[in-house]
């Protein structure tokens, strides 16, 4: 059973291309060419640390696999092997160069 700090969760993910907006959680948008994509999630304001159950609720958010996450979070995945991987699976299109 692993275990992540809030704190490292939310620099990964900004890391990783997201952008931080503050509602009734910190919700983040993952901007792709200066656009924001479908994929989100949510990072809760009282929560110091994420255990499995959340983790894996993130994971589907995120579009990715439960050990993936654990790779985005760690930082083995690159932003653009990430975005790669979403290309690949359907969810993100990136902008065609001219």
């Amino acid at each position: 059973m692993s275990t992540y700090r809030t704190r490292e969760i939310k620099q990964a993910l900004l890391s990783k291309g997201f952008q931080e907006s503050t509602t009734d959680h910190y919700v983040y948008h993952l901007w792709v060419n200066d656009r924001k994509s479908s994929v989100r999630t949510h990072v809760s304001f009282g929560a110091k640390e994420y255990g499995d159950p959340l983790l894996g609720f993130m994971a589907k958010q995120l579009k990715l696999r439960r050990s993936e996450l654990d790779d985005l979070i760690k930082c083995p995945i690159t932003k653009e092997q990430y975005l790669s991987l979403l290309v690949k699976r359907g969810h993100v299109r990136l902008a065609r160069q001219p």
